[in-house]
């Protein structure tokens, strides 16, 4: 019978041990019979599948000293793996207990025992632990890292830059689209509350730490329109398209309102146009035909979106020249309106935006994926059925 991967590394590590509790107890002529006896019936349960029973038999035999902490520390990641968070707490709070641990032994084992903390949701005291361990030589990087991860679970963004900062002292690593990130976050938050010129300052804020970020120049151009400052809200969308083209589905409705504000709507097509040739999506394809119907009739427009979409597959666009048509000649419309309807629930059900580490989709873009927590991991979907 095949073992699980699990029951496998078990099995390895117990062999390990094992094969040294036997050889070191025969040299100090130890009676290992009882130790043999108790070997044999681990192993029984184990290849039974019966982890748990073996696990605990292994426990009995592997005797806390120096030799066998790392055989400890073992087991209870193997737990906290396994989403026994509650025994493997016990077993590092037992190793943690025991006088004899070097001071090494005792960090990696506070340092499991944080990681049995975060597991089990206890956020509070495994952020201590963290903390205490901040003061030990060789493990700051870690410890950082764990805070770095708290704060950001809790929402903290303040301690989060504060613990992204250190650990990009300490460790050379760049961390400024990270930060950039946390301070648009608290740009958001006030924003939300409607203090806006705290929103203005974390967002420049944001701009400096990541010059090339678009989140920012996006909420730069959100707070520019909100104070009525036109110009700066164009300069701040275009931007954010310089750095990133994906987000023309998020900017082209503002850009089409800064254009309309300062009188220049004349020069939206013309706009529009030198986005598709850089954008293969639908989207400012679906607004150029809107303004090709303003300027030119309903006819041109159908015309224009029926020819793109002969060489550019798109159920969005499809839908939108199935209304056009249906605009266009209501007497012959019957046979549209049930096609309308189908594709309307098709674009209704269908992701746009999909996470390119763990695949978790999204009708609307996420900058921090909510199922894997990564930063700016979603992206648009693009082809037939996306932008």
């Amino acid at each position: 019978m095949a073992l699980l991967p699990g029951l496998t590394f078990l099995l390895g590590l117990v062999i390990g041990l094992l094969g040294f509790r036997f050889g070191n107890d025969l040299r100090k002529g130890r009676h290992v019979d009882k130790l043999r006896s108790n070997y044999f019936r681990g192993l029984n349960y184990l290849l039974n599948e019966q982890p748990d029973k073996a696990i605990e038999v292994f426990l009995q035999i592997a005797e806390v000293d120096r030799h066998t902490v790392e055989t400890h520390l073992a087991l209870g990641s193997l737990f906290r793996r396994r989403g026994e968070s509650d025994r493997a707490i016990r077993l590092h709070q037992n190793l943690i207990a025991r006088p004899n641990l070097t001071a090494e032994q005792r960090a990696l084992a506070l340092l499991e025992l944080g990681e049995d903390y975060m597991r089990a949701g206890l956020l509070d005291r495994a952020e201590l632990l963290f903390t205490d361990l901040l003061q030990l030589d060789g493990y700051v990087q870690p410890a950082l890292r764990q805070l770095l991860a708290i704060s950001q679970q809790e929402q903290d963004w303040r301690r989060a830059i504060d613990h992204a900062r250190r650990l990009q002292q300490v460790s050379g690593e760049n961390h400024a689209s990270l930060i950039a990130h946390f301070l648009a976050e608290l740009a958001g938050v006030a924003r939300q509350s409607g203090d806006l010129p705290a929103a203005e300052l974390w967002v420049q804020e944001a701009i400096a730490s990541d010059p090339q970020a678009v989140r920012p120049r996006l909420l730069a151009g959100q707070l520019a329109m909100a104070r009525g400052d036109w110009p700066a809200a164009l300069r701040a969308f275009d931007e954010a398209l310089d750095r990133q083209i994906d987000v023309v589905p998020e900017v082209l409705p503002n850009l089409i309102e800064c254009l309309q504000q300062l009188g220049q709507a004349d020069r939206l097509g013309e706009r529009l146009q030198a986005i598709t040739r850089r954008y293969a999506g639908i989207s400012p394809v679906l607004a150029l035909s809107t303004e090709i119907e303003r300027e030119q009739g309903l006819a041109a427009a159908t015309q224009f979106l029926s020819e793109h979409l002969r060489k550019h597959p798109s159920v969005r666009g499809l839908a939108t020249l199935v209304e056009l048509q249906i605009r266009q000649d209501a007497a012959a419309a019957a046979p549209f309106l049930s096609l309308r309807g189908l594709l309307n629930e098709l674009i209704q059900t269908q992701s746009v935006y999909r996470c390119g580490h763990c695949g978790f989709a999204a009708r609307t873009r996420h900058w921090q994926c909510p199922s894997c927590k990564r930063w700016e991991s979603i992206k648009l979907v693009h082809g037939v059925m996306g932008d």
